[in-house]
């Protein structure tokens, strides 16, 4: 006897903190259960055979409404209600995701004497995503980059950008981004504010931020992908060199545009295989 229920996002998740209300024809409520950690609802209160009104809210959510009829087991299975999030957007489930660096990227390019581009990405880093389960605003993420992993193909030009000309990988080794917040800017896009740490300077810097989606990998894991993407001045980070061509033009350009491809494991580290 009592009300059965299965609470999901559209992805399939479960929604471990919604609530089911229960109310009769004339708008009493009888029933107020919990979803429990797998999403799901088990409530053994018995209800008189008749119709009623179930509706499903959490925290983030837009609520969701549906018809049940108790029979006369005294028995209510609602099957599964899946709920949408606000906005329209989706975010993979709460908790830790850790960022694989071998299925992902992070890249820069800069202009190269005013008519081609430079691509350069940096091999070894690491990052943490903690969605967090009620305000999707107030999930975090932070990384740490080697910066002597910076590659742009050319050894003498790696050499260089090492250098105390550039990024001075001697005295400033790792560049770090720690979150400050997250607010929505459209379906499936989020604006993150961070700070930047990088050729020892400290800065705000936002990230355009686009989850492309969640889905398993062959290592029975389960994998969300995100792109983001932001443009960084040099000199805001005191890295001021320049070799003048001529025309007056900058052999490489003071505006960098950083590009990000992520994959996240879901958990708290990377599987073994």
């Amino acid at each position: 006897m009592g009300l059965t229920a299965r609470i999901r996002t559209r992805d399939g998740w479960a929604v471990s903190h919604a609530v089911v209300t229960v109310t009769d024809m004339t708008g009493t409520q009888v029933l107020r259960a919990e979803a429990d950690t797998e999403g799901a609802v088990r409530d053994t209160t018995e209800l008189a055979p008749g119709a009623y009104t179930v509706i499903v809210t959490a925290v983030g959510y837009a609520p969701a409404a549906s018809s049940a009829i108790v029979t006369a087991s005294g028995r209510a299975e609602v099957g599964t209600v899946t709920l949408a999030r606000q906005g329209g957007t989706e975010l993979p489930p709460p908790g830790p995701w850790t960022i694989d660096p071998a299925h992902s990227s992070v890249g820069a390019v800069a202009q190269h004497l005013g008519i081609s581009s430079v691509h350069g990405r940096f091999t070894d880093f690491a990052g943490r995503i903690e969605i967090a389960p009620d305000e999707v605003e107030k999930s975090r993420v932070e990384a740490v980059i080697r910066a002597g992993s910076i590659d742009t193909g050319n050894g003498m030009r790696d050499t260089h950008l090492r250098s105390a000309d550039f990024l001075d990988v001697e005295k400033y080794p790792e560049i770090t981004y720690r979150s400050t917040g997250l607010t929505a800017a459209g379906a499936d896009r989020w604006t993150v504010h961070g700070e930047l740490t990088l050729h020892g300077v400290v800065r705000p810097v936002d990230l355009d931020l686009a989850y492309l989606g969640t889905g398993s990998d062959p290592w029975g894991g389960t994998r969300a992908a995100f792109r983001a993407t932001t443009e960084l001045r040099r000199e805001d980070f005191a890295m001021n060199y320049n070799q003048i061509v001529q025309a007056g033009i900058a052999a490489i350009g003071t505006t960098l545009k950083v590009e990000l491809d992520i994959q996240a494991v879901q958990g708290e580290s990377l599987p073994s295989a």
